[in-house]
């Protein structure tokens, strides 16, 4: 059985080579390959990923490693599916996207993979996710003996009247109170395993989104053919939150907004469409800048990058 890792850099290569530092000594019972996925950087990533790959114990581990690099930023969606395509053409037979911005329990993986073998028309899994210490929302308010154990991810929920997404558990300790593996929602795009036969069947991420609301899509897509999407307690990693684009910031501003739109019009009821509409139009008016160009841009079809910068 192989097992591929995805991990996309974008001018964070520091991050990227904590996050692999992390993988090295994972357990495993299979074969693993780790493929990073430069999205066009910048910051002299290329180099350094490459020069670490090439000097680390990966292939004393038996850990196969690969390193691509797109020519263009093909955002979250394009540049992850360019590993997806990777390794399915590799004949993957699981699929683990990661942000570069994580790093993980040794047994996060192994775990990962012993729950979807088990549980029936398990196609896509989560880990539960802690904030990495220093990286918590309210991080003043937390005593040091819980940093580490302060929850970002512990399955999701969709806010059909509204059309939000949300994490469950965020910024509460673990105190055992999601120890449970069970269905959620939907799967993070921080850190996802996918089942080769669900990506087979309902194709990869949705480019139309660009970055933002496409692991809700993919997660639908799956649900609608009647696989399982679940959150497994035991598989752990640390997630340093908002790394690469900035909460409440423009480009959140652009690309919530826009794709808010497209997964509302795709998934909810009809009387959460016509609000959708009603707020759009709104927004249009009142709306900060780069709100209104993601309203046009939805109506104008303009999805991928879009407008933004």
């Amino acid at each position: 059985m192989l097992v591929s890792i995805v991990i996309l850099n974008w001018n964070r290569k520091q991050d990227t080579l904590n996050c692999l530092k992390s993988l090295i000594d994972i357990k495993k019972y299979f074969e693993l390959e780790v493929i990073i996925i430069d999205n066009y950087s910048k910051d002299g990533s290329l180099k350094d990923i490459r020069w670490y790959l090439k000097n680390s114990p990966f292939k004393k581990n038996n850990i196969q490693t690969v390193l691509i690099r797109n020519k263009a930023n093909l955002g979250f969606c394009g540049g992850n599916n360019v590993g997806i395509r990777h390794a399915l053409n590799h004949q993957a037979d699981y699929i683990l996207l990661l942000n570069n911005d994580t790093y993980v329990d040794r047994k996060f993986l192994i775990n990962l993979i012993m729950a979807s073998e088990k549980h029936s028309k398990a196609g896509i899994l989560s880990p539960k996710i802690y904030f990495a210490p220093g990286f918590e929302f309210k991080k003043q308010t937390y005593d040091k003996k819980d940093l580490g154990k302060v929850i970002w991810y512990a399955g999701g929920e969709i806010d059909w009247n509204n059309v939000y997404g949300f994490n469950h558990g965020v910024d509460q300790v673990d105190g055992g109170q999601f120890d449970k593996i069970v269905e959620t929602d939907f799967a993070t795009g921080a850190c996802m395993l996918i089942k080769r036969e669900v990506l087979e069947e309902i194709g990869l991420l949705d480019e139309k989104y660009f970055m933002y609301f496409e692991d809700n899509d993919l997660g639908m897509r799956a649900k609608r053919k009647g696989w399982r999407v679940l959150f497994v307690p035991d598989a752990v990693i640390w997630h340093k939150v908002s790394q690469s684009s900035k909460i409440g910031g423009p480009l959140n501003d652009y690309y919530i907004t826009r794709n808010r739109l497209i997964f509302g019009m795709k998934y909810a009821s009809l009387r959460t469409k016509y609000a959708l509409v009603r707020e759009s139009l709104r927004m249009l008016k009142i709306g900060r800048e780069w709100q209104k160009k993601a309203v046009l841009d939805f109506y104008l079809c303009r999805f991928g990058k879009g407008s933004w910068k």
